[in-house]
């Protein structure tokens, strides 16, 4: 039954409760059997100074001690015995009244200047009455309030934890199919409305996770069912009669070998992007010079470019030293001249450009291509994402790609903590910018 996160609060604000009314009813107790005996012992000291007053009063009047001390016996006292005693100097009693008990009495005795003591007493009836009174009350009282309190404190309990039993009842109801719904949220201002919402928004990141994921799974199965069913119908289609010259078998292994190459290569941008996603591509960090990997990377797009009658240049600013991955902004900027040059018509020009501001390289590769449509900006990073109505029809021996290299691309310079934008995109060409961070060399 404790296993209830609603018992253990009730069973917690109970004992709590019960500790504190306990603790408070022995202090108040305490406090008035304290004050009740300061009361009574105030009351008897008065009723004994006065009596000593008063029989020194009737000395000096000329009465004889007995007679004075007779006197003052008689005078009645508020709050004392009805039943007083005096006693001799030498502790003989006066009337034959036995001593009290102090358990039904309280007695004062203090010897005044006369043969006399002086002995007050009184009976604590009526304290221990009230004390007994408030026993009772305490008594009743204390258990009567646990017992509300208990069921208030249940009945809180479970209002205060109904948000938390409608979130786990909707909780149980989600999976892969349905992760659009989302956690009821009773109170967003509170405790548990801050968790349902926060919960909320992770829901719908896994649901946009989920989402990328199918999206990926089916163009790349798209993808790879393409350059696969090329490949079965050129062998089917070669092997179908019994005879070929040697010039058809050279046609269709060279058909089977551009899809083969298309296919290793999309089989690994996908395994570069699943370690991306999996975080399992750590950076191989080293320090190189970045124009001079930039030289390089122009040398190697300069024969695919000399291919498409495409012009290449380049400008950089030299002895750019760089700290990052080489292997993988290779990858890059290789992504960002192929995507440049696939879509630049012939006698087209490619530039590529590096300079050094506000502590960050700046790359800028600039094509004359046809440019993106507008709608399409905004989705170019995307995976599997191809502008087939406008660029791909430009591109001319190439292929029109896996619409992989520019996420891939844009990774690699957020893996380097820099960026990978559009920056401008018409009829005239496109500019790609990437950013990264450069060392300081003061």
């Amino acid at each position: 039954m404790l296993d209830s996160v609603r018992t253990r609060l009730t069973v917690w604000y109970t004992g709590v409760l019960a500790l504190v009314l306990i603790l408070f009813s022995v202090g108040v107790y305490g406090l008035l059997a304290q004050q009740l005996a300061r009361r009574l012992e105030g009351s008897l000291y008065t009723t004994l100074e006065g009596t000593a007053r008063l029989l020194t009063h009737e000395q000096h009047e000329g009465e004889s001690e007995r007679e004075a001390a007779h006197s003052a016996l008689l005078t009645p006292w508020p709050q004392v015995s009805p039943h007083p005693h005096f006693f001799t100097a030498t502790g003989e009693p006066a009337t034959a009244t036995a001593a009290a008990s102090v358990t039904v009495q309280r007695v004062v005795v203090v010897p005044p200047q006369t043969p006399y003591i002086i002995v007050v007493r009184q009976w604590l009836e009526p304290v221990t009455a009230e004390l007994a009174l408030l026993r009772h009350i305490f008594a009743g009282a204390v258990p009567l309030a646990l017992l509300v309190a208990g069921l208030g404190g249940w009945w809180l309990a479970r209002k205060s934890l109904a948000p938390v039993v409608a979130m786990a009842d909707s909780a149980q109801r989600l999976s892969v199919e349905h992760l659009a719904q989302r956690l009821p949220i009773a109170n967003p201002r509170d405790e548990l409305g801050h968790l349902a919402t926060t919960f909320n928004i992770l829901l719908a990141r896994l649901e946009a996770a989920f989402g990328q994921q199918r999206q990926f799974m089916a163009d790349a199965s798209h993808e790879l069912r393409t350059p696969l069913a090329v490949i079965h119908t050129t062998a089917d289609v070669t092997l179908h009669q019994p005879s070929r010259t040697e010039r058809e078998y050279r046609e269709a292994l060279a058909i089977i070998g551009q899809q083969t190459q298309r296919l290793t290569r999309l089989v690994g941008e996908m395994f570069t992007l699943a370690q991306a996603d999996a975080g399992e591509r750590p950076l191989q960090l080293q320090a190189f010079y970045l124009d001079e990997l930039l030289t390089e990377t122009a040398h190697a797009a300069h024969m695919l470019a000399a291919h498409k009658q495409v012009a290449m240049a380049t400008a950089m600013v030299p002895d750019a030293l760089c700290y990052g991955d080489e292997a993988l902004l290779r990858q890059m900027l290789l992504n960002l001249l192929d995507n440049a040059i696939k879509y630049t018509p012939p006698t087209g020009q490619v530039q590529m450009t590096l300079v050094r501001h506000d502590g960050q390289y700046r790359i800028t590769v600039t094509d004359t291509g046809g440019g993106i449509p507008a709608d399409a900006q905004a989705h170019i990073f995307e995976r599997f994402y191809r502008v087939e109505k406008a660029r791909s029809r430009t591109a001319t021996g190439h292929g029109s790609g896996a619409g992989l290299g520019l996420a891939i691309a844009r990774w690699i310079a957020h893996a380097h903590h820099g960026t990978l934008t559009l920056a401008h995109s018409d009829a005239t060409g496109s500019v790609f910018v990437a950013t990264l961070p450069a060392p300081d060399l003061h």
